[in-house]
């Protein structure tokens, strides 16, 4: 387990949302630190490559709070800069192209065919972290775009469905009990 790299991205992914610069706030690092910790019990659950997992959880969303302009396709952005950093590292170039495959597929907005354990883990728990980060999803909606409260409310419902459809069959399976008590609270 590198858990030099591990380490070092944890207080660089913080340090990056503490940044004023960074639209989500410290709401983004809650919000990867969730997928982490999702994507680590995942690995156990589908027999993922848990290094693999880590490393692509933390770095899944590194572009868009590096810079909001790259938003819409941080994926792709993301697996770039994921390259960059692990090779400095002299990261394992296998478990490198399969950490860029799983940030360049996690998004579930955009449908592309997931084909390894690692890649079904991080997708998923990018989706199941927005249940465990409801309160960062009120901030997004009250603080960054200004909603009113039905409208913020609407808002976190419609992410939290989103985010359910998103996720795989198995994956629907494991958080159905947690998505519907949180959307319960919402109503």
């Amino acid at each position: 387990m590198r858990t030099d790299i591990i380490h070092y991205l944890e207080e660089e992914i913080r340090r990056r949302c503490e940044k004023e610069s960074n639209f989500f706030g410290m709401g983004g690092y809650h919000h990867i630190r969730a997928v982490v910790k999702n994507a680590v019990q995942l690995a156990g659950i589908y027999g993922a490559d848990v290094e693999v997992v880590t490393i692509a959880a933390w770095l899944h969303d590194a572009a868009s709070i590096t810079d909001y302009a790259l938003y819409e396709n941080h994926h792709i952005y993301g697996a770039e800069m994921a390259g960059d950093f692990l090779r400095e590292f002299g990261y394992d170039k296998t478990k490198l192209e399969l950490v860029q495959k799983c940030i360049l597929n996690h998004r579930g907005s955009k449908v592309m065919e997931k084909q390894s354990p690692e890649e079904i883990c991080v997708a998923d728990a990018d989706s199941m972290s927005h249940f465990d980060a409801v309160p960062s999803l009120f901030y997004l909606a009250y603080v960054q775009r200004k909603l009113g409260i039905d409208d913020g409310i609407d808002f976190v419902k419609n992410k939290l469905n989103r985010s359910y459809q998103k996720l795989s069959e198995r994956g629907k399976e494991i958080y159905k009990d947690k998505y519907e008590q949180v959307i319960s609270l919402l109503v």
